[in-house]
């Protein structure tokens, strides 16, 4: 597959409106918004500003293209940006903060909480094998802007602290930096269907922005631009990249029999696909969302439970109370989650 850059430097990809949204992503983690033992999940209405549309930035492009965003912008933008975005390393610390105060909480042994505190230090396990295994250069991030893909980057960034732990003790920080001193911008890419939610865009963009995620963006259309086109492209902008961390859990299609470190198929461009929340259910993946306050794409609070395109998703079915849906994480199994995707 061909596929042509996308310049940068639009001024509105940086916009003000742009760079308020981010920073909503980021209050859940400002030390002074949470306490160590609340066992109160962030209000329904505490996601509505987040989820609000931001302004659509970025150019034409052709289905087969890759488009590289967010946007460098202005010399004026950057300035704004650095004054009002934290700097990775800031983001990095209050996650990390955020995460740990939630593995000190006291739960109920047998308790939802209990069992999504149990996950997390299993999955900044996998997080601290990967970063073991490989150089941070030759990892990215496979983010979509869906609830698991969410709660995948806040793990992966709070393992990306210096003192990162591992499941087996949780007290005891890990003797090496998890990531470099330098580091600005975790690389991604987002392949989208060819009919994407504006919300769903929306919500990448100012993630990306709040997170210094530097997305490389496809845009899928089958037969001629496909998931495995699109990566194979972005390896072959990307040859340092060996790993790539995925939001896949196990009731997703072909992920059954998938472990937290699985080598791409046969016919597939070659790379580790590290799999930190496959063993996550439905519930917990929300749980998590909650408790800790994250801001999540707003078609979650119309009975959406499983995104995907306009032409194949609609409101969870089994969320309908007449005239309207229930928000996504009232649906309680699994087996329920695509009852929405055509």
């Amino acid at each position: 597959m061909t596929a042509a850059m996308a310049s940068s430097g639009s001024k509105d990809a940086l916009s003000p409106q742009l760079i308020a949204q981010a920073l909503v992503h980021l209050q859940p983690f400002e030390p002074s918004s949470y306490t160590s033992n609340s066992d109160s999940p962030a209000p329904r209405g505490a996601n509505q500003i987040a989820s609000a549309h931001v302004a659509h930035a970025t150019g034409e492009h052709q289905s087969a293209a890759a488009e590289s965003y967010i946007d460098n912008g202005t010399s004026e933008d950057r300035g704004h940006t650095e004054q009002s975005i934290p700097r990775l390393e800031t983001v990095i610390a209050r996650i990390h903060a955020r995460v740990q105060a939630f593995l000190a909480e006291s739960h109920p042994p047998d308790s939802l909480l209990a069992s999504v505190q149990q996950q997390t230090r299993i999955s900044l396990g996998v997080v601290a094998e990967a970063l073991k295994r490989y150089e941070f250069s030759e990892i990215s991030l496979s983010y979509n802007g869906g609830k698991d893909c969410l709660v995948l980057l806040i793990l992966f960034l709070a393992g990306l602290h210096p003192t990162n732990t591992t499941p087996q003790d949780t007290h005891a920080p890990s003797t090496e930096p998890a990531s470099p001193p330098a580091l600005q911008t975790i690389p991604s890419i987002y392949a989208l269907p060819p009919d994407p939610f504006q919300e769903v865009e929306d919500f990448v963009r100012s993630s990306a922005v709040a997170y210094h995620l530097s997305i490389t963006k496809y845009t899928t259309s089958p037969p001629s631009s496909t998931l495995r086109s699109s990566f194979e492209d972005y390896l072959s902008r990307h040859p340092d990249i060996r790993a790539i961390f995925v939001g896949t859990r196990r009731t997703d299609p072909h992920g059954a029999k998938l472990t937290h470190f699985d080598r791409t198929d046969h016919g597939w461009p070659d790379f580790m696909r590290v799999h930190p929340v496959i063993d996550w259910q439905y519930a917990e993946i929300w749980a998590f969302i909650r408790h800790l306050g994250l801001r999540y794409c707003s078609l979650y609070d119309d009975g959406y439970t499983s995104l995907g395109g306009t032409s194949d998703t609609l409101p969870n079915p089994r969320l309908n109370k007449g005239s309207q849906y229930l928000p996504a994480y009232e649906l309680k199994e699994d087996l329920e989650e695509r009852l929405g995707r055509n």
